[in-house]
């Protein structure tokens, strides 16, 4: 199993429509892609210096089905992404094997 995870810091701001929009809308998107088995969705709680940081968590089967969601879906999501809120977010992502 392979956990792709996308931490997202976000501007207080936005901090409420980008809930909203991962919850009605991106986090389905990913998944009906068919890549992915499950998701979730965490948010860090230690943050410093009043931050919003989330973490958006996606299981694939294998490596080759989250190489498929980047070429094939990835780009499109992250630029309706990046439409909504431009500037006011910082995404990086992480890939890691599930050992147990």
């Amino acid at each position: 199993m392979i956990l792709y995870n996308v931490t997202t810091s976000l501007e207080p701001v936005i901090a409420d429509a980008w809930l909203a929009y991962m919850r009605e809308h991106h986090l389905a998107e990913v998944l009906g892609t068919g890549c992915f088995v499950r998701c979730q969705l965490l948010r860090l709680l230690d943050e410093e210096d009043g931050g919003i940081t989330y973490a958006a968590q996606y299981y694939a089967v294998s490596l080759a089905q989250l190489e498929a969601y980047q070429t094939h879906f990835a780009p499109a999501l992250r630029q309706d992404m990046d439409a909504r809120f431009r500037g006011k977010y910082h995404s990086f992502r992480t890939v890691l094997e599930v050992i147990e």
